[in-house]
C-alpha cells in the first residue's frame, strides 16, 4: 500500500526541486528557494484532487495518505540540513523571506477554511 504513494511524492519533489533551483537562479541566488515547499504543495493539491475525483483505488488513497503524514518530518529533517550560518550572515533578506511565508500562511488560514465545504467542517469537528 505504502509504494502506491511514493511514485507521486518523487514527481512531486522532483517538479518542487527544480522550481526551486529556477526561482534561485532567476533571484540571483545559487541555491534552491523554496523547493520543498513547492513540492509539499504539489502533494497536497495533486492528491486531494486525485482523490475527488475518484481516479484512485482506496489502496493508493492508503499510500498517498501515508506519505503526506509522512512529509511533515521529512521536509524538518531536509531543512535541517541546510546551512543556517549562512542564512543568518545574508542580513535582513533571510529573515523577510522566512518570515513572509509564514506571514501570508496565517493571513490566509481563514479564508481557506471559507472555501471548505460545510459538511467537511462539521465532519471534521465531529472527529476531534
Amino acid at each position: 500500500m505504502v509504494i502506491y504513494g511514493l511514485a507521486l511524492m518523487g514527481g512531486c519533489m522532483l517538479i518542487g526541486t527544480l522550481a526551486g533551483d529556477l526561482i534561485g537562479y532567476l533571484v540571483g541566488i545559487d541555491a534552491n528557494i523554496g523547493g520543498v515547499g513547492i513540492a509539499m504543495l504539489l502533494l497536497v493539491i495533486i492528491s486531494r484532487r486525485l482523490m475527488d475525483q475518484g481516479k484512485l483505488s482506496k489502496l493508493a488513497e492508503g499510500g498517498i495518505m501515508f506519505w503526506n503524514g509522512m512529509y511533515i518530518p521529512i521536509v524538518v529533517a531536509m531543512a535541517a540540513s541546510q546551512n543556517i550560518l549562512a542564512a543568518f550572515g545574508s542580513g535582513a533578506l533571510a529573515f523577510i523571506l522566512g518570515l513572509a511565508p509564514v506571514a501570508l500562511g496565517f493571513l490566509l488560514i481563514r479564508p481557506l477554511a471559507a472555501l471548505s465545504p460545510k459538511e467537511a467542517s462539521a465532519k471534521i469537528a465531529e472527529e476531534v
